[in-house]
């Protein structure tokens, strides 16, 4: 079990269990959850990595309106393709509409870290991968919305999940694409002060 000594305190400021759940993969348990929400829709002319760095930083700053002396730890996940922004379909054309433009194409899925220790400004780190999708047939795109994965996924697909197979390459991290990269959100927590203390294995 990875946890914090002393009167250190973590936040998670999200509402994805797809991040608890990679926390906890590494053993780290935040204190509190208290997902912010806000407004996702992009400015006119935004791009991917600038959306994903927006909301992962306005997450985190409005979590901290209403939190103690605690660390502050905020994400957002953004597919891009091109200049693109592919968010979460509201529907299943919509969906449907996503999986047929990154079918065949390689595509990039940006996540903004950004921690906040308390009495610190911000920092924030933009993680990026490349993923690249096999053709994809009529037949598949509709067996995938069929079982719902797509639902509340950026870019309408998960990665951990069926679409796994639609995949034909991948630079980068893949935690990335799930929506939380390890290494990088770690090393973040770390340069912040945040210690990371090894209690070793439960008895």
């Amino acid at each position: 079990m990875v946890r914090t000594p002393g009167p250190q305190r973590l936040l998670l400021a999200s509402a994805s269990p797809r991040r608890l759940e990679l926390l906890g993969q590494i053993g780290l348990i935040p204190d509190e959850i208290s997902p912010a929400e806000i407004n996702e829709t992009p400015h006119l002319g935004e791009q991917p990595r600038a959306l994903a760095k927006r909301l992962s930083q306005t997450k985190g700053r409005k979590a901290a309106r209403r939190a103690g002396d605690v660390w502050i730890l905020s994400a957002d996940t953004v597919v891009g393709l091109g200049r693109r922004v592919l968010g979460k379909p509201e529907h299943l054309s919509e969906a449907r509409k996503f999986l047929e433009l990154l079918s065949g194409r390689r595509h990039r899925v940006y996540t903004a870290i950004t921690v906040r220790a308390p009495k610190k400004t911000a920092v924030t780190r933009v993680v990026v991968t490349t993923v690249s999708f096999k053709r994809l047939e009529s037949a598949e795109i509709e067996r995938y919305l069929g079982s719902e994965e797509w639902r509340g996924k950026a870019g309408g697909y998960a990665i951990q999940g069926s679409a796994g197979a639609f995949v034909r390459g991948l630079n980068g991290s893949y935690f990335n694409v799930v929506g939380l990269p390890l290494y990088e959100t770690m090393s973040l927590l770390q340069g912040s002060g945040f210690i990371i203390q090894n209690r070793g294995p439960r008895e």
